[in-house]
């Protein structure tokens, strides 16, 4: 056993239990035990469960992204008063500055990396689980959990459009066609690296306050979000076709979760939260906590009379309607 299957061998021993109940499941419902798409959904299954279990993780890490957007006005502040300075004490000043600030709003720039810390161990667990069905199968490894020798051989033997489970962009075995396997893994990889793209510039563009966008820090951040997708890219043509499957499903996961938290939890002062505000006040719904109510004009309403120049009226704050009325009444 190798080093990565001894520190992982835990975490191995639980995917396969969950794929090998996922397996038992479909199979009772009456699918081929040994077909391709059972273990897709079996996967899938996995997929879920991982994904039940972070979401507590996921909920401290939105928070965690919300506090330090809240934040941005005082680090620029911090970073304005030692701008210039260059020595190692005015560094370390700042250090100390930024972290006794991190401390007393419970935030921290790392706090955002904790799902997918978490979910990186698992991912490495499965990817060593299917690389060594075949092993297994063989009998020239022990089963690891619940995979037994009899579930790897049906997995071994399990093809999704003829391409089995454990082929890769590089390796796609033999007795198949090879670029059958390259173009389906490829655009399983550029599926996972696309959405995860498409997740982390939707988070930058619509929940992020101006203060945030605005911020020295967020260069760095428009670099991870080119930078990323590739890096999984490219490790993508070393993964198995039965774990480009988790991520694909896993990332779509992840953007369907974040779509919803953005639409419906914006953070205050981005540009998914006025567009809720506008939402809320179409409806006729009370503004949200917090926030500053708009007064949206009925589009069926006449365009002529009061509006100057046929032009459309603009939305009006409460706050503003208030002064207007104060002065007509002197």
């Amino acid at each position: 056993m190798g080093f990565f299957d001894t520190i992982l061998y835990p975490i191995q021993w639980v995917v396969a239990w969950i794929l090998a109940l996922f397996h038992e499941l479909f199979t009772m419902l009456g699918m081929d035990a040994a077909g391709g798409w059972t273990w897709v959904l079996s996967i899938t299954g996995l997929t879920v469960v991982v994904r039940a279990a972070v979401i507590p993780l996921f909920v401290r890490q939105i928070k965690s992204q919300r506090k330090m957007q809240m934040i941005q006005p005082e680090i620029q502040r911090l970073q304005q008063k030692y701008k210039g300075k260059k020595d190692q004490f005015s560094r370390q000043a700042m250090v100390e500055e930024q972290q006794a600030l991190f401390k007393k709003h419970g935030t921290s720039p790392f706090a955002s990396c904790l799902p997918l810390l978490v979910q990186m161990p698992i991912f490495l667990s499965l990817f060593r689980v299917i690389m060594h069905v075949p092993q297994v199968a063989a009998g020239e490894m022990n089963p690891v959990g619940g995979m037994t020798r009899d579930l790897a051989v049906q997995m071994d033997g399990a093809t999704v459009f003829g391409i089995p489970l454990s082929a890769s962009f590089l390796d796609p075995g033999t007795d198949v066609n090879a670029w059958a396997v390259r173009i389906l893994t490829a655009v399983l990889i550029v599926l996972m690296a696309g959405m995860q793209f498409l997740t982390q510039r939707h988070m930058m563009t619509k929940n992020m306050s101006e203060a945030a966008l605005n911020n020295p820090f967020m260069q760095q951040q428009k670099m991870m979000l080119y930078l990323m997708p590739v890096v999984f890219g490219i490790g993508g043509i070393y993964f198995p076709l039965g774990v480009l499957i988790y991520w694909v499903i896993s990332n779509g996961w992840t953007m369907g979760q974040q779509t919803v938290i953005i639409r419906n939890m914006p953070t205050p002062g981005s540009q998914a939260e006025r567009e809720l505000m506008e939402r809320r006040a179409k409806r006729g719904k009370s503004p949200l906590p917090g926030s500053e109510p708009i007064e949206m004009k009925p589009e069926n309403a006449s365009t002529t009379g009061s509006t100057s120049g046929g032009q459309r009226q603009q939305p009006v704050s409460a706050k503003r309607q208030k002064q207007k009325q104060k002065k007509r009444k002197k």
